[in-house]
């Protein structure tokens, strides 16, 4: 059974060859997964590897948590389920205000007559 590891705190110039290098010396590599932002897709600093068996992952956490890849000291451990999430992005702000008068847009906030 394989064991999916989390790697943090990577360099921007780090490859998932790189990745598989470091982490095969300490078992066997099943994939190795540099995660990139969807937009840019520039990477994102993190990466995901799945080693053979518990065993190697646990190898693989002990010998390269807080190893100096790319020139940054890596966090290394178990990866976690992804939670769930709500639908939707950038949400946490709160419900949005209806209604008129707002302050924005022409006219000042006043309905949009100048009224002097």
């Amino acid at each position: 059974m394989s064991t999916k590891l989390f790697v943090g705190n990577l360099s921007f110039d780090t490859t998932e060859n790189d990745l598989h290098d470091a982490f095969a010396a300490h078992g066997t590599v099943v994939e190795a997964n540099l995660m990139v932002d969807r937009m840019s897709g520039r990477p994102r600093g993190f990466a995901f590897v799945t080693m053979g068996s518990p065993e190697e992952a646990q190898k693989a956490i002990e010998a390269m948590n807080g190893a100096t890849l790319g020139g940054r000291a890596l966090t290394v451990n178990i990866a976690r389920p992804k939670e769930d999430r709500p639908p939707g992005g950038g949400g946490g702000r709160g419900p949005r205000r209806s209604g008129g008068g707002g302050g924005g847009g022409y006219g000042g906030g006043r309905g949009g007559r100048d009224r002097y």
